[in-house]
C-alpha cells in the first residue's frame, strides 16, 4: 500500500447513522472522501478538507474513480425506504460496490448490518442485510461485519416509532411481535464500534454482534419511554395481530413513513440479540444500558431537531410532501424551497433581517392578527421585537421566536415562545447550487396529543399561504 492510499470512503453520509459518523471521521487524521448520489445534499454538511463525490451504488460505471487509493470502505446504505423489491435493489448495490472495491484493491469494508439467527426464518429485511454481508466478503477483501439490532438515538427510525407510539396513545394494544427480545444498542456506543473498526488489528474478516447489556422487548422500551417521560400509559397484550395486520396499523397510528414502517415491523418477529460476546473481546467500547441510552436520546431530541434523522436519506422520502406537511415521529414538518440566482450571503440577508420592523415579508396584517390572539391568551405576542435590525446571535428575541442555532450566511433556527398547543420551530438555510443558491424554509410542529394536532390541521390551509408567499418574499428580497 502507498502512502497515499490512505483514504476512507464513506457511503451513506446522508443517512441516519452516516450523517453522524461523518464528523467524528473527520476527527482522525485521514482524509475522507464521501460517496453520494446527490452531493450538494452533502457538501454544506462535510468539512472543507472532505471530497464529496458523485456516484451511484446502482451504476457500476460510476463506482471505479471514486474508490482508488481507498484503503477502507464503510458500507452504510440499504433500499429499504424504496418503493418496489428493496432485496433486489440491495442485492445489486452490495454486487456493485464489492465489484469495484476488489478491482481498486480496497484492503477493508465496514458494514453495519442487523442481528438475527440465520437459522430461523428470517424476515427479508434481516434476510437481506445478512445477504449483503455475504456479497462484500466475496470482494475478496477484508470485511468487518457489524450486526446490530435495534438503534436507540434521537431521530432514529425505532426510537421515532418508539416515542410517536407513547406520545400519542395512552393505551396501547401490544400483538406478540411486542414482545419479542432484542438488545437495543445506543447510537454513540455504535458510533464507537464503527470507529475503532479502522484500527482493529484482525486481518481476517469477522461477523461481530453487538449490542448494549438490556435484552428488552419494544414493550419494555416503550415502558423505560414513558417512565422518563412521566407518562402514564395501560399496555394491552393480544395474540391476534400478525406483524402483517400490526404493519397496517402502524401505518394508520404511527406518523412513520408507512412503507418503511411494514418492513421494520415484520423483521420485529425475530429475536435479535447477541449470541457471541467477541465484540467485547476485540473492542475497547461497553455500551450502556436502555435506561441511560433513553435517557441521552430525550436530551439529544431537541437539539437541531436531532443532528441527522433517518429520514435524512434521500431515498426514504423521494422529496414527496404530503398535505399538511411530511410526519417525522410525532412531528410535523412542512419544507418549502426556492432558488435564487444570487450567493449565499445575498440570500441569507433577508433572513437574518427577519420580523421586527421589517416584518415577515407576506400578510404582515395576519402575523400581526395571530400577536393579539396570543397576548389575548396570556402570551407575548410580538411586542419584543428585536435587540438589532440586521445581526443575530444565538439568545436573540424575534418578536415571539427565540433564536436557537445562527450560522452566518447558512442557517438560522427559531423556537417559537408563543401560546400554541404545542412546540413550534422555524428554520431557514442557505446552500450554493450551480444557478446561485437555494433557500429552504422549514416549519416543524411538535402537537401536544388530539389539541395540537386540531391545531395544526385546522389552520393549515392559513399556515400554508403563509409559508408560500414568506418564501417567495424572502427570495424576491434576495435577488434585488
Amino acid at each position: 500500500m502507498t502512502a497515499s492510499q490512505q483514504i476512507v470512503l464513506l457511503t451513506g453520509a446522508t443517512g441516519y447513522v452516516g450523517g453522524r459518523l461523518l464528523p467524528l471521521l473527520e476527527q482522525q487524521e485521514k482524509q475522507i472522501r464521501c460517496l453520494a448520489r446527490r452531493p450538494e445534499h452533502l457538501e454544506s454538511r462535510a468539512a472543507e478538507s472532505t471530497e464529496v463525490v458523485q456516484a451511484d451504488l446502482l451504476d457500476p460505471e460510476t463506482l471505479n474513480a471514486p474508490l482508488q487509493d481507498v484503503d477502507t470502505a464503510y458500507y452504510l446504505v440499504h433500499s429499504m425506504g424504496t418503493e418496489g423489491s428493496f432485496e433486489e435493489q440491495d442485492r445489486k448495490a452490495a454486487q456493485n460496490f464489492a465489484a469495484a472495491c476488489s478491482q481498486a484493491g480496497v484492503r477493508r469494508i465496514i458494514y453495519l448490518g442487523g442481528l438475527g439467527d440465520d437459522n430461523e426464518r428470517l424476515s427479508a429485511h434481516l434476510r437481506s442485510r445478512h445477504e449483503v454481508g455475504e456479497i462484500l466478503r466475496g470482494s475478496g477483501c477484508q470485511v468487518i461485519e457489524f450486526r446490530a439490532s435495534i438503534v436507540i438515538g434521537s431521530g432514529s427510525l425505532s426510537f421515532e416509532l418508539v416515542r410517536a407510539l407513547v406520545q400519542r396513545l395512552p393505551v396501547m394494544i401490544c400483538p406478540k411481535w411486542v414482545s419479542v427480545e432484542a438488545q437495543p444498542i445506543a447510537i454513540e456506543d455504535l458510533l464507537d464500534y464503527l470507529l475503532e473498526g479502522l484500527a482493529w488489528s484482525g486481518t481476517e474478516s469477522r461477523i461481530f454482534e453487538i449490542g448494549g447489556p438490556s435484552r428488552v422487548s419494544y414493550g419494555d422500551i416503550m415502558r423505560e419511554y414513558a417512565k422518563q417521560r412521566r407518562l402514564l400509559r395501560w399496555f394491552i397484550s393480544v395474540p391476534v395481530l400478525t406483524p402483517r395486520l400490526s404493519s397496517l396499523w402502524l401505518g394508520l397510528v404511527t406518523p412513520v413513513y408507512a412503507r418503511i414502517g411494514r418492513k421494520l415491523v415484520d423483521s420485529l418477529r425475530n429475536p435479535t440479540v447477541v449470541k457471541s460476546e467477541d465484540a467485547l473481546q476485540e473492542f475497547s467500547v461497553r455500551p450502556r444500558g436502555l435506561a441511560e441510552a433513553i435517557e441521552r436520546a430525550l436530551e439529544n431530541e431537541d437539539q437541531d431537531f436531532a443532528e441527522t434523522r433517518w429520514s435524512d436519506a434521500l431515498s426514504s422520502s423521494r422529496g414527496v410532501i404530503t398535505w399538511a406537511g411530511v410526519r417525522l415521529g410525532s412531528r410535523i414538518v412542512d419544507s418549502r424551497t426556492e432558488k435564487v440566482p444570487v450567493g449565499p450571503e445575498q440570500a441569507f440577508r433577508p433572513i437574518r433581517r427577519i420580523g421586527g420592523d421589517q416584518g415577515w415579508y407576506y400578510a404582515n396584517f395576519l402575523w400581526t392578527i395571530r400577536a393579539w390572539i396570543d397576548l389575548v391568551c396570556g402570551g407575548i405576542g410580538k411586542r419584543r421585537g428585536r435587540r438589532d435590525p440586521n445581526q443575530l446571535r444565538v439568545g436573540d428575541v424575534v418578536d415571539w421566536w427565540r433564536v436557537e442555532g445562527y450560522e452566518p450566511n447558512r442557517r438560522l433556527r427559531l423556537s417559537a415562545e408563543m401560546k400554541v398547543p404545542g412546540r413550534a420551530w422555524l428554520v431557514f438555510t442557505v446552500e450554493p447550487d450551480e444557478e446561485g443558491s437555494v433557500i429552504r424554509q422549514t416549519a416543524i410542529f411538535d402537537p401536544a396529543g388530539v389539541l395540537g394536532l386540531a391545531y395544526w390541521y385546522g389552520i393549515y390551509p392559513l399556515h400554508a399561504l403563509v409559508f408560500r408567499g414568506m418564501l417567495r418574499g424572502i427570495a424576491n428580497a434576495a435577488r434585488s
